[in-house]
């Protein structure tokens, strides 16, 4: 597995994965990273092989999929996603800003949360000949440069809001102290109702469920990487008002209960 931009997050199983698939992901050119987070390509050969189910995170963003008969804009999608892969195949995303996607469309992204919309709905045209000319493409660099093409005869107007956006998400992320939407709009100085407004417009999803992915996401990563987590402490720490209300977010996100996803680590 390359990456230009270090270890992929996210990835449930991530060493079992890598014997199955091999991913690449590469940063935007500079006039293009005010809306791209980066770029992926994902390749499998599977034949005569058992399919496999690979298993991700929810992120708030969404992703334009360009995919043998299949090209599609994802919205965000609120539960673990699973993708099941067999015999061979490739596909290639553009990975979005938060609310960075909302400037293509000019409406509210929430519209195809948990769903997809076509390249007509996201851009008045068919996605065909795009679809055929990048997956034609094995050179990677001539693929992202074909994308980055494509991006830019239809690149908007850099929106403000998205930059205020992306100001919050960072924050959540940098901060693990936040647990709620008051924490934010308190250390950056907002109204919590534009905050809101804008989150559902923009990203998709409320402030609200971005702080709960992120932090319940820090968990999963503590309990792969080995660390023995005291729960009583992390369900105080992430302002629960008991463990059966964490344990119910936690496998709402995740797709398994803290138990059961440290016990799949184990490979017990």
């Amino acid at each position: 597995m390359k990456s230009t931009i270090g270890k992929p997050r996210g990835i449930l199983n991530l060493k079992a994965g890598e014997t199955k698939f091999q991913l690449s992901r590469y940063l935007p050119a500079q006039d293009l990273s005010f809306f791209v987070e980066h770029y992926w390509i994902v390749s499998w050969d599977l034949t005569g092989q058992e399919p496999y189910v690979q298993e991700t995170l929810p992120y708030p963003s969404v992703h334009l999929v360009i995919e043998k008969n299949q090209s599609k804009v994802y919205g965000v999608v609120t539960r673990k996603f699973a993708r099941l892969l067999e015999n061979k195949g490739r596909a290639f995303g553009i990975k979005f800003k938060p609310g960075a996607f909302y400037p293509f469309v000019k409406s509210p992204v929430s519209r195809f949360t948990n769903a997809t919309i076509s390249f007509w709905d996201a851009f008045g045209l068919d996605g065909q000949a795009l679809e055929e000319a990048i997956l034609s493409q094995e050179d990677e660099g001539e693929l992202i440069a074909l994308a980055e093409k494509f991006l830019r005869e239809r690149l908007p107007e850099q929106d403000k809001n998205v930059r205020v956006i992306n100001e919050i998400v960072d924050s959540i992320i940098a901060h693990r102290e936040i647990t709620k939407v008051d924490d934010i709009v308190s250390r950056l100085n907002l109204n919590k109702r534009t905050v809101q407004r804008l989150f559902k417009q923009y990203v998709g999803v409320s402030p609200k469920w971005v702080i709960k992915r992120y932090r319940l996401h820090e968990v999963a990563e503590r309990l792969a990487g080995g660390e023995v987590v005291d729960w009583p402490e992390i369900v105080l720490e992430l302002g629960y008002s008991d463990q059966a209300h964490f344990i119910k977010d936690f496998k709402t996100i995740v797709g398994r209960t803290p138990a059961e996803y440290a016990k799949g680590l184990s490979g017990i």
